[in-house]
């Protein structure tokens, strides 16, 4: 008989509340995702108390401020803080998102905030993307040409320029594959939405020889056409890109080609 619930060890509980100092007149409520696979106990969600008044506009800063001043054992991943490196995506309300560009006013009540859905977790706000990457590096991201490269730079029209936009502005943050159901319950074999766009990118290059090749690579029943067009991947892009159309682009060119 079919199991519809989560197995016993990965049943989430609850979890410690960290109170805000004296004196907080604006207080906002972060309720945090919390695992560590050291401890041997199950997830948990702890919740913070922060003072907003002494903390900035973004979701990402109540982190770093929790971590910084309430619980050093947080664990997350963050860097260029300014929506281009996609290193703190994770869920955030219900969406996925980058925490350094979502706006905690944007959020009514609490703040829930989860590492992203259906990746293995690493620790806390951290998911394991090794496969997710691995993907990535099996469409050969990079230009690939036989003609001798010129003495300087290889040169485009402006309309064959303006076929990336749209393309190029991808950060890997891998916001719109987990929220794709093709790739959570296809991921070992299907690409998904972002590792897709990153495909488009170099096969709609004018500069790029290889565009044979890359459709030959992606000629599968799983590895493009697990794609059901649910338009979830489009509408959490942080980035307001939409992997959808590159999809949908990419299989234009698989029917033209036969």
């Amino acid at each position: 008989m079919a199991q519809f619930k989560l197995p016993a060890n990965s049943v989430i509980g609850k979890g410690k509340t960290y109170y805000a100092g004296a004196g907080a007149k604006n207080v906002k409520r972060f309720q945090i995702y919390r695992w560590d696979p050291d401890s041997g106990e199950n997830p948990r969600m702890d919740t913070y108390e922060v003072d907003m008044a002494t903390c900035g506009p973004m979701v990402l800063d109540a982190l770093l401020k929790i971590k910084n001043e309430m619980d050093p054992t947080l664990t997350l991943r963050r860097s260029c803080r300014e929506g281009v490196c996609g290193s703190c995506a994770m869920n955030i309300d219900g969406t996925n998102t980058l925490a350094c560009t979502k706006a905690i006013g944007d959020v009514s009540g609490d703040v829930k905030v989860y590492p992203l859905p259906h990746m293995p977790v690493i620790k806390d706000l951290v998911p394991d993307l090794t496969h997710f990457y691995a993907q990535y590096a099996s469409i050969k991201p990079w230009l690939q040409s036989i003609t001798p490269p010129p003495e300087r730079e290889r040169l485009q029209s402006k309309e064959d320029r303006a076929k990336l936009d749209g393309l190029y502005e991808c950060i890997l943050c891998a916001c719109c594959s987990t929220s794709c159901p093709s790739y959570w319950w296809n991921g070992d074999r299907y690409l998904g939405p972002s590792i897709l766009l990153q495909a488009y990118r170099w096969i709609v290059d004018s500069r790029d020889e290889f565009t044979g090749e890359r459709l030959d690579g992606l000629e599968d029943p799983f590895r493009l056409y697990r794609c059901h067009t649910i338009m979830n991947c489009t509408k959490t892009c942080p980035k307001g890109l939409n992997p959808a159309k590159a999809i949908a682009e990419i299989k234009k060119l698989m029917v033209e080609r036969r």
